[in-house]
């Protein structure tokens, strides 16, 4: 009998899950029914409408930008090839206003000299540029760390020119004269000494006889 009550709620167990998963199913269904839309429902594409501009493809990338001017900031980019909605351009046409989700507004600029477009037949309507951002930050000047790349050249004084003495030139008198003046006869000299010997030799020789 043991085993016969086991068995018995072990059945009873599996049948009231199923009838509870049987529940919530229905009710699921019911609900889903329920939440059928009546009307039908637009289908987002991915193709717009209109003109658009597709970014030639022997441009890597190019910028797009706030505004149309390189004082703006850039907002994103796009690569060769990528498309966007034209919507308009400047007054001398070199920058053409698109759409480019992501922005404040969903409106940005590109040059036009980067991207063709396409379907317009060259007659997009020209828009006002948005106003140029200014700076957050104006940018200051320390004067003390100025003063320290300030380089002023020292001047530096000349030497003054001092003519020299006169140049005095000593005169030498020629060596002939030098010699004529100070000239003595010095074969006289010998010639009587030579005689004054031959003379005493003789007085000699005359005494020994």
């Amino acid at each position: 009998m043991t085993k016969f009550y086991r068995k018995l709620f072990i059945s009873s167990l599996l049948i009231a899950f199923g009838w509870l998963i049987a529940g919530v199913s229905g009710v699921e269904a019911r609900d889903y029914y329920y939440q059928q839309p009546t009307v039908s429902v637009p289908t987002v594409t991915g193709t717009p409408t209109g003109p658009i501009i597709r970014v030639y493809a022997d441009q890597d990338h190019i910028n797009v930008r706030a505004g149309p001017d390189t004082d703006y900031n850039i907002v994103g980019v796009m690569i060769a090839g990528q498309t966007a909605p034209a919507y308009g351009r400047t007054a001398g046409g070199l920058w053409i206003q698109i759409g480019y989700p992501g922005v404040e507004g969903g409106i940005a600029w590109v040059y036009s000299p980067l991207v063709e477009v396409i379907g317009s037949g060259g007659d997009l309507p020209i828009v006002e540029p948005p106003p140029i951002p200014t700076p957050r930050v104006t940018p200051t000047i320390d004067p003390t760390l100025a003063a320290q790349f300030v380089y002023e050249p020292q001047n530096t004084p000349l030497p003054t020119f001092t003519d020299p003495p006169p140049l005095v030139i000593p005169t030498f008198e020629p060596p002939e004269q030098q010699l004529g003046a100070t000239r003595f006869p010095y074969g006289l000299l010998i010639a009587g000494f030579g005689i004054l010997g031959i003379l005493g030799a003789l007085f000699s020789l005359l005494r020994g006889r």
